[in-house]
Formats: C-alpha cells, sequence, structure tokens
C-alpha cells in the first residue's frame, strides 16, 4: 500500500515555521522549494528553499533556507554499577556534507505535531537500543536554541540520562550495528569515556552537550580535562 506524499505546506515542520515567520512580522510574498527529502511514510523530513519576505523594516530577508524544524540531542551516560565509573555512548556514521565517519549523540528530528523528550526516548531505542521512557531524561536548555540562524530554522532540545549497570551491559552497546536502511542510515554505537569522546566529536552541538551535561551535575573536574 503507497504512503500519502505529503506536501510542504501540509507539513508540520513548514506550517510551523510559516507561523512563526508571520509572527515575527515578516511578510511572505513566495517560497520556492529546490529539493525535499521524505521519510519512507512520505512525511516532509527536510526541504531546501527560496523565500521571498519583507521584514516589518522593508528589507529582504536572506532567500535560502534549510527547513529542517526541531531536534532532539541525547547524552547517555552509563555507570558501572561497581567502580561508578561513567561511559557515554555514540553513534558512528557518514555524514554527507564530506563523506566522512562522524561520532556524535544520539538524535532525531522532531515535527511540530511531536513532543520532543517522547522523540527523544523513541531514538535511543532506534539509535542504540536503549530503552526508556521520556519522563527519565533530563532536559537542559529550557528553551530552544538554533544552531545556524542565517541560513535554517533548526532548533535544538538537548537531553541527559543516566543509568547504572554492570560493566558488561555496558559494553554490549560497544560496536553495535544499528540504523535504518529503509532510510538509508548505516549506524554503530560507539562507548567512551567523556573524555573520550570529547576527542572524537567535531560538531559543535555535541561539544555543547557535554558542557551542559557536566555543568548540570556540577563535575568540574571532568570538565578540566575536555
Amino acid at each position: 500500500m503507497s504512503s500519502h506524499k505529503e506536501s510542504l505546506e501540509e507539513a508540520p515542520k513548514f506550517r510551523y515555521w510559516k507561523s512563526q515567520a508571520e509572527a515575527n512580522g515578516l511578510k511572505i510574498n513566495g517560497v520556492k522549494d529546490f529539493y525535499i527529502r521524505r521519510r519512507q511514510n512520505g512525511e516532509v523530513l527536510f526541504a531546501m528553499l527560496e523565500i521571498d519576505a519583507d521584514t516589518p523594516e522593508g528589507d529582504k530577508i536572506p532567500p535560502a533556507l534549510f527547513l529542517k524544524g526541531h531536534a532532539v540531542s541525547m547524552l547517555v551516560c552509563l555507570i558501572d554499577k561497581d567502580t561508578r565509573q561513567k561511559f557515554v555512548v555514540l553513534v558512528k556514521q557518514r555524514r554527507i556534507a564530506d563523506g566522512s565517519q562522524t561520532y556524535e549523540h544520539p538524535a532525531g528530528m522532531v515535527d511540530a505535531s511531536d513532543l520532543p523528550d517522547e522523540v527523544a526516548a523513541r531514538e535511543l531505542g532506534e539509535e542504540i537500543g536503549l530503552t526508556v521512557t521520556a519522563g527519565e531524561l533530563t532536559k537542559l536548555n529550557s528553551q530552544v536554541w538554533h544552531p545556524s540562524t542565517g541560513t535554517s530554522d533548526e532548533g535544538m532540545h538537548f537531553f541527559f540520562i543516566e543509568k547504572e549497570m554492570p560493566r558488561d551491559d555496558i559494553m554490549d552497546f560497544h560496536l553495535k550495528n544499528m540504523g535504518n536502511q529503509a532510510e538509508f542510515e548505516r549506524i554503530t554505537s560507539v562507548v567512551a569515556t567523556l573524555p573520550e569522546a570529547h576527542k572524537l566529536i567535531t560538531n559543535v552541538n555535541g561539544l555543547l552537550l557535554h558542557f551542559l551535561y557536566l555543568k548540570h551535575i556540577g563535575d568540574y573536574e571532568t570538565m578540566k580535562l575536555l
């Protein structure tokens, strides 16, 4: 059975972006789409758009927009129940921007109709095989932060979770092959200490997440090692 192919105008993330733009005083004259990526079920995942819009001051906004909507990123800290040593679980995958293998914290995209904490819990199950509930996650930023305000509407929600378990159970997460072949994902989970992870990660969201987590729990000694 074929899935409904969601139009750009139907997509919750586009409707949300448009409502926010108009609430901020923009007069949207036209939107042209150059590329739309959809999920297997037909929902709009992201889009490359050209926007013709006027500001309240009478200026044109920069026309290029990478429509992504909101996203979640989660730091998973697994604590050895005997030694109390902490480990984090990263995901390793190839990124299209330059084809390199990158290390990141588990993450996922959020549609305007979804709750970020529920998406975060679901993504942890899909990306690293960790079963958690939304209520077990702790939010690290009280308002949405935007990593690229000049070219994208992307807004980030940062979470963390700590779970205590035997060392063998922690290491079961190391080098697990995960990912969704239907969505062209090839993911391997990697276990590392936080200082090791800080050396592996090169994206700003991941590096920021380390400092947010350590500040939240008051671990300034580990922060000095980063």
